[in-house]
C-alpha cells in the first residue's frame, strides 16, 4: 500500500524508536522540520536521512519554512541569515530586473543550503498581500503590495528554488495578506467582497497556478463560505483554489494543529480531505495528535497521487552543483544596495 494522505512532525533532534515505528506504519507523505529539531549540522544531516529512510522510497520530501527574515528554521552557522521578502520588494521598486534577480538567487541560495542536509523542500514563495490595517502575521514575509511584483517575486524565488532541486510551495492559497489576527492563535475573517479578493489577493497565486504545490491558509472568507475557512472549505477549494485560480497541483493544509482550527484534530484532517485539500500537515509532532491524524487519512490515490507524483519530480537526489562564492556576493551586493 503507498503512502498516506499526511505530512508528519517530530518531536526532537532525532527519532525514536516509537516515532520510527509509527512512521513505517502510517506511512507519512512527507515530513516538515521546525526549530526544536535542529541542533548541529551532522546531527540535522542524520535526522533527514532518518526521516527519508523510514519514508521507504527514493524521493520523501523533507520540508521546512525557510523564507529568510523571521521565518528562517537553520540559522547560523547552520545556514547564513537572509533578508526578508520585503527587502527584495524594495531591491524590485528601485530596479526591477535586479529586484526579479534577488529574488531568484535568494531562491538558489536557499536550495542549495537546505540540500546540504538533505531538505528537498521549502515553504516558499509566500504570495499574500498585506493591506492596511491587517495582523502584522505576514507583514515584511511578504514581496510588496502590488500583484504583479508579488507574483513576479514569488515567480523568482520559486525558480530559483527548483533550479537548487528543492521544491517550492506557494502559500496561504487564495490569501493570507487581509487577515486580521495570526492563524496561529485564532481564526482569522476576512469580509472583503469576493470580487476585491479576485482582484488583487489571488491575482499572484493565478499567476503562479502551474507551480507544483501550495499551502492552504486557516482563513474564513465571509463572502465565499462564511461557516467555514478555507482549508475545510469544499467551496473555497472546489470554486476558488481550482476553479477561480485554477490550480491543478498538490494542495497541502496550513497546519492542522494551529489554533485557527478548533474540534478533534482528526475529524479536521478528515473534513480538510474531504474538502478537497490533497495532503495533512500536522506539525508538532505529538504522537497522541499524530495517531488522530493518520487513522483520519487514506492512501493517496486517483488525482492527489498524481498532484504528489508531480511534486515529487521537483526533488533532486543530489544537491547541484553551484558558483556558490560568485552568487553569495553578487546577492549580498544587491541586498547592500537598499539596506
Amino acid at each position: 500500500m503507498g503512502c498516506k494522505a499526511w505530512i508528519a512532525g517530530c518531536s526532537g533532534t532525532s527519532l525514536t524508536e516509537d516515532e520510527r515505528r509509527f512512521f513505517a506504519d502510517e506511512r507519512p507523505w512527507g515530513f516538515i522540520l521546525f526549530g526544536r529539531n535542529i541542533h548541529s549540522a551532522e546531527q540535522l544531516s542524520d535526522l533527514v536521512a532518518a526521516l527519508k529512510d523510514v519514508g521507504g522510497r527514493e524521493r520523501v520530501p523533507v520540508f521546512v519554512d525557510q523564507e529568510g527574515g523571521r521565518v528562517q528554521r537553520l540559522r547560523p552557522p547552520l545556514a547564513p541569515s537572509y533578508p526578508p521578502s520585503a527587502t527584495l520588494g524594495r531591491i524590485h521598486d528601485a530596479d526591477p530586473r535586479k529586484g526579479e534577480r534577488a529574488a531568484w538567487l535568494q531562491g538558489r541560495l536557499l536550495a542549495h543550503d537546505l540540500m546540504g542536509y538533505g531538505i528537498n523542500a521549502d515553504c516558499l514563495p509566500c504570495l499574500d498581500l498585506p493591506v492596511e490595517g491587517a495582523h502584522s502575521v505576514i507583514g515584511d514575509r511578504a514581496y510588496g503590495t502590488d500583484p504583479v511584483v508579488v507574483a513576479t517575486l514569488g515567480r523568482a524565488a520559486a525558480d530559483g528554488l527548483v533550479a537548487g532541486g528543492v521544491l517550492p510551495v506557494m502559500k496561504h492559497m487564495p490569501g493570507h495578506g487581509r487577515g486580521n489576527a495570526d492563524s496561529h492563535l485564532e481564526l482569522p475573517v476576512v469580509d472583503a467582497h469576493r470580487s476585491t479578493l479576485a482582484e488583487r489577493d489571488f491575482a499572484p497565486f493565478v499567476a503562479l497556478k502551474t507551480l507544483p504545490a501550495a499551502m492552504t491558509a486557516h482563513l474564513l472568507f465571509t463572502d465565499i463560505d462564511p461557516t467555514f475557512p478555507a482549508t475545510l472549505s469544499p467551496i473555497v477549494i472546489e470554486s476558488v483554489i481550482r476553479h477561480e485560480i485554477g490550480f491543478d497541483g498538490l494542495l497541502m493544509t496550513d497546519d492542522m494543529s494551529m489554533k485557527a482550527l478548533r474540534g478533534d484534530i482528526g475529524d479536521l484532517a478528515r473534513q480538510a480531505i474531504s474538502a478537497g485539500c490533497d495532503v495533512a500537515l500536522h506539525c508538532n509532532g505529538d504522537m497522541a495528535e499524530m495517531r488522530k491524524v493518520a487513522s483520519a487519512v487514506q492512501p493517496l490515490r486517483d488525482e492527489a497521487l498524481r498532484r504528489a507524483l508531480h511534486a515529487e519530480a521537483f526533488l533532486a537526489p543530489h544537491r547541484p552543483s553551484l558558483d556558490e562564492a560568485g552568487l553569495r556576493a553578487e546577492f549580498d551586493e544587491l541586498v547592500a544596495r537598499v539596506a
